[in-house]
Order: structure tokens, then C-alpha cells, then sequence
């Protein structure tokens, strides 16, 4: 299996849910595998990132938000060994319990250090003892458990602020590498993808029938009442934002997410199921195409951390989309390379105020401006490299979209967080 193969592979994970919700109540309840006894307190401390993207954010089973009660839902019911699906099992009386929890004041919940680099440490205290899980980097990368004071678990930090910190896979490859990979990975290798087609799509279904979704019964009326129109971008957009906005809700069905988010694997996929549908693609077509999307999306992300203050949804996965689309309607690697500076010059920038009902926004804008910076770019119309953020080459352009999040906006990330603590 190539390189990049596995790359794509690893990096593809169902999730119910916001990841961050579901990464809070799985390290809980890893926590609470290792103690016993009553609850005293559950003490959540969360990097600035992670403490944003759940701040308001839906959980999956429940109509309750937010950073407390993903925690006290994770002490109650979830089930660690299914990850970041942990909320599966949530019930009403569940919710209920986990609410008397959180009004008890028995959930305290910290802000970190203001960074895109994700962290939780999850502290359970009980009548008998307490336990502490951290993770980081990644949404169950578990790094050390303690148990009243003694470390029972640890594995070596990876990340190394310094300049001996390896180069990702991702980072080795030049643009003209992805595509080559693309068009020649042998077609059996790529066929998982279609998973991430199965999970979306039904995620999609279920935004569709819930009466708590508007955004996709504006975007279905919008089209016609057809999910496939012979509109393009308008069935891209009800695809897309429907499935989010399902997600940001916490309706109870997993996305298949890249770097770590649904969000990302959603806006990277179902706009080119829309392309597909329409136009009368091949499959394979469909696969090689989701597969640049995926790559572009992970080579953006790898530079502006996984949670930043800018909408790595709308440009990270936006522009790899931009790109799958780009190559879906026959377009060369110049096309590409146009497409993504058109892209790099329009939404960077976006700001990300946490996972929430503005997901589903953004997410309207992030299709919106792909299916422009492709048409443009196609007819050969793009923003010149000398102008703006944009580089020499297409792997500059992807790498100064990456660094205006981080190191980029770290202010704007702690004045998004006061606002929202404000609020």
C-alpha cells in the first residue's frame, strides 16, 4: 500500500457528533475506568481551541450544548471504547442526570494556553480516589493516566516546538506528487473512501427528516425539493450544509472525518457527490478526486494546527474540495494550482468561533466560493502568485494559508474566547 495511501487512511474516522464534545466525554470516561466511588467533581482544562469548538456546540443525543455537559454525559454513560462515537448510548434519562450534574456545580471547566494545538486533562474525583487523563495533539491520543498521584500510563510527546521536529508525510510531496499519486494509485486501494460517501450521505438523510434542522429545508426548497437538481452548486450546497448543520445540532448519526473533524469530512466529500451525480462521472472519477480533496485538505491543516481561530472547515477542506472539483471537470495541474490560489486570496482568514449553528454559514460560503475559484480557474482566471498570501509555488500558497492561523491568529483566537466567556 503507498505512502500516502495509508495516510489518507489513518487520517479517516467516523465521529457522532462535533469532534470536541465527543473527545471531552472520552476522556472522562477513560478517567472514570480508573476510579471508583461517588462523584465529587469532574475538572476539565482545555487549550483554547479545544474550549471554543464545544463551547456551544450540539451533542449527539441530546439537546443540551457545551463543554460541561459533554463531560458530565462522559462520567454518566459514555463508553470509552468506541471513541469518539463514546455518546452513542445517550438516553433521555441519561441527559437528566448528567443536567443535575452540571447545576450541582460538580463540572468545572478551565481554559488552557491559547493554541491550535488540541489539549484536555480531565481530572475525576471521587470519595475514593482521583484520576486524570491527558490528551493531545490528536482527539483520543491519550499521553499519560494517573491514578491518585502515580502515573499508571504514558507514551513519549511526539511534538517538538523546536526545529528537530520531523516533517509531516504530507509535507514531502509537492502538489504535481499529490496529483500524479491520484490519477495512478492503483483504483482497490482507494475503494474505502467510498465509507466516508456511506456515513456522510446518511448523516445528510437525517438532516432531511429532523424537524430542529432550517438551513437544509431552505437549501432542499431552494433546489427544487430534489437533493440532486441539475443545478450543481445548488445540490453541492444542500449536500454539504445539511449534513453540517445535522452535525452542529448533534443529530444522532456519525461523519466521516479527515484531520480530525466531521465538519472537514463533509465539506471534502459531498460537494463532488453532488459534481458526480450531476454531471455522470465515473466512480473512480469520484474516488481519485476525493482522494486530492483529502490531500490538499490534510497539507493546509498540518501547517494551522488542528483548532485554530480561522475556519479550517471552510478553508482547509474548502480548498481541497476546490481541487477535487478542479479535477473532476478534466482540470490540469495549472488549473489546480490557479484554483487554489483563488481560493487562498478569497477566504482565508474566515474565523472559526467554535462549533456551532454558524457552521452550517460557513459552510455555504465554502462552497460557494469554491464553485467560483474553479470556474475561474478553468478558463485559465486566477490571483496571480505575486499578489497577496499567495506563493511561488502552490505548496507556498498552502503553507502561508496554514501559517496566517497559527502562528498567524493567536490574538484573534483569545479575543474570540473572551467574547464567548463574555456572553
Amino acid at each position: 500500500m503507498k505512502e500516502l495511501t495509508k495516510l489518507i487512511r489513518g487520517d479517516m474516522r467516523p465521529a457522532l457528533g462535533v469532534t470536541e464534545p465527543g473527545a471531552i466525554a472520552f476522556a472522562v470516561a477513560k478517567a472514570k475506568e480508573h476510579i471508583t466511588g461517588e462523584l465529587k467533581k469532574i475538572r476539565l482544562v482545555l487549550n483554547s481551541g479545544m474550549y471554543k469548538n464545544a463551547f456551544t456546540c450540539g451533542i449527539p443525543n441530546s439537546h443540551e450544548v457545551g463543554n460541561e455537559h459533554a463531560a458530565a454525559l462522559g462520567w454518566v454513560v459514555a463508553d470509552a471504547s468506541k471513541g469518539l462515537e463514546c455518546l452513542e448510548g445517550v438516553k433521555p434519562h441519561h441527559n437528566q442526570k448528567a443536567l443535575t450534574l452540571v447545576k450541582a456545580g460538580k463540572v468545572k471547566v478551565e481554559l488552557g494556553e491559547v493554541s491550535s494545538r488540541i489539549y484536555i486533562f480531565a481530572e475525576v474525583t471521587t470519595h475514593e480516589g482521583v484520576a486524570c487523563v491527558t490528551i493531545r495533539d490528536a482527539h483520543t491520543n491519550i499521553t499519560q493516566i494517573t491514578k491518585d498521584g502515580q502515573i499508571i500510563f504514558e507514551k513519549a510527546d511526539a511534538y517538538m516546538q523546536d526545529e528537530g521536529r520531523p516533517t509531516p508525510i504530507i509535507h514531502r510531496y509537492t502538489l504535481r506528487q499529490l496529483l500524479h499519486y491520484v490519477q495512478r494509485v492503483p483504483l482497490e486501494e482507494i475503494l474505502f473512501i467510498r465509507q466516508a460517501y456511506e456515513l456522510n450521505l446518511a448523516l445528510f438523510e437525517q438532516a432531511l427528516k429532523n424537524r430542529r434542522t432550517a438551513f437544509a429545508h431552505y437549501l432542499y426548497k431552494r433546489n427544487g425539493e430534489r437533493v440532486i437538481s441539475d443545478d450543481e452548486q445548488a445540490s453541492a450546497s444542500l449536500l454539504c450544509n445539511a449534513a453540517i448543520e445535522a452535525r452542529v445540532l448533534g443529530l444522532s448519526r456519525p461523519a466521516m472525518s479527515i484531520t480530525g473533524s466531521g465538519a472537514h469530512g463533509i465539506i471534502a466529500t459531498l460537494p463532488l457527490y453532488a459534481s458526480w451525480k450531476v454531471n455522470g462521472y465515473t466512480e473512480e472519477q469520484l474516488l481519485r478526486a476525493t482522494a486530492l480533496s483529502y490531500l490538499v485538505c490534510m497539507y493546509i491543516k498540518e501547517y494551522s494546527g488542528k483548532l485554530s481561530a480561522f475556519c479550517g472547515c471552510a478553508i482547509a477542506a474548502g480548498t481541497g474540495m476546490a481541487c477535487g472539483l478542479t479535477m473532476l471537470k478534466g482540470g490540469s495541474l495549472k488549473n489546480l494550482i490557479l484554483t487554489i490560489q483563488n481560493m487562498a486570496s478569497s477566504i482565508t482568514g474566515m474565523i472559526c468561533d467554535g462549533g456551532n449553528h454558524g457552521c452550517t454559514m460557513k459552510g455555504v460560503v465554502a462552497v460557494d466560493a469554491a464553485y467560483q475559484s474553479v470556474a475561474l480557474a478553468l478558463q485559465g482566471i486566477g490571483i496571480e502568485k505575486e499578489h497577496g498570501i499567495n506563493g511561488h509555488t502552490p505548496e507556498e500558497t498552502m503553507r502561508n494559508m496554514g501559517l496566517i492561523a497559527s502562528p498567524g491568529m493567536v490574538e484573534t483566537e483569545r479575543v474570540i474566547v473572551d467574547i464567548m466567556r463574555g456572553k
